[in-house]
């Protein structure tokens, strides 16, 4: 039983912020954005299974792809976290946190942005990249991005 003033662990520290990169692109090109800015997180020496990158409109080609061999397959992939991790926003809460996360905001509805945004800012341990409107960005997740 603890006294006063005796000695009792604090409860574990929340998980700091992680920094928000906005990277200003139209919905057509945000999935360009947001491949060029997996190059050059890969370039600078990120693993690539430290990278998790969500669309809000069309899939990946890449996720697009890997479904084709079924769902088994594609979340094994997730799985064992051995390379970049592309995922449609609609099955992003599926997804493991990683260190960085890029969301394309490369349209699809409304909702899409608004649910994918905090989830990524959620998901992402230390960078969360946003390409897309700047304007709908910072009304979803609060102005000043």
């Amino acid at each position: 039983m603890a006294t006063p003033g005796s000695s009792v662990p604090a409860a574990a520290p929340a998980a700091a912020t992680p920094q928000i990169q906005l990277i200003p692109a139209s919905a057509e090109g945000a999935l360009d954005a947001a491949e060029e800015a997996v190059d050059l997180l890969l370039e600078s020496g990120r693993a690539p299974g430290e990278v998790l990158v969500i669309t809000t409109g069309e899939p990946h080609p890449w996720a697009a792809h890997e479904l084709s061999f079924g769902e088994a397959a594609y979340w094994a992939q997730h799985d064992s976290g051995d390379d970049v991790f592309y995922a449609d926003a609609s099955v992003a809460g599926r997804a493991a946190s990683r260190p960085v996360v890029v969301v394309a905001v490369n349209g699809g509805p409304d909702a899409a942005a608004a649910t994918a945004l905090p989830l990524a800012l959620g998901r992402a341990g230390a960078l969360l990249i946003v390409c897309g409107d700047p304007q709908q960005i910072n009304s979803v997740l609060g102005a000043g991005v």
